[in-house]
């Protein structure tokens, strides 16, 4: 009675080292992973409506709790401040219009309608939404 007492103990054990093995080395998303070990980052962005720079909000992402894609009063630039496992999904651009409650697409921009236009680094880009920010990208939308 012993062993069979010690034996299924130890199945148990197995069991649930097994399952915590599983969760934790796999992902929650199919999106590639960027970080292991968290990020800060600072890209900056500029967006122009009619030729008009728009202004972006202080301390977007901070009022209701705390977002790791926020700003502070150092605009044009993003924080991206995330811990732990990040993946190119998180630090999308679109991430950054979904904090800030914002419209942002291939054709539409804060409510404006019409074609934007996206650079990244003096680059044009299609990505728009979905463009994975870095580190120091210069991120320009105007329409």
């Amino acid at each position: 009675m012993k062993h069979a007492v010690m034996f299924g103990a130890l199945v148990i054990i197995l069991v649930l080292l097994g399952a915590w093995w599983t969760s934790s080395s796999s992902t929650s998303s199919d999106s590639p992973i960027v970080s292991r070990n968290g990020l800060h980052w600072h890209p900056e962005i500029e967006i122009y409506i009619g030729g008009e720079v728009q202004e972006i909000p202080q301390d977007l992402g901070l009022t209701n709790g705390h977002s790791p894609i926020h700003t502070h009063a150092d605009l044009p630039i993003i924080h991206l401040e995330f811990g732990g496992l990040v993946h190119e999904e998180d630090i999308m651009l679109g991430r950054f219009f979904e904090v800030w409650e914002k419209e942002f697409s291939s054709t539409s921009l804060l409510g404006s309608e019409g074609e934007v236009q996206m650079f990244v680094n003096g680059e044009q880009n299609m990505e728009y939404e979905s463009y994975v920010m870095k580190d120091g990208d210069k991120i320009e939308l105007r329409i």
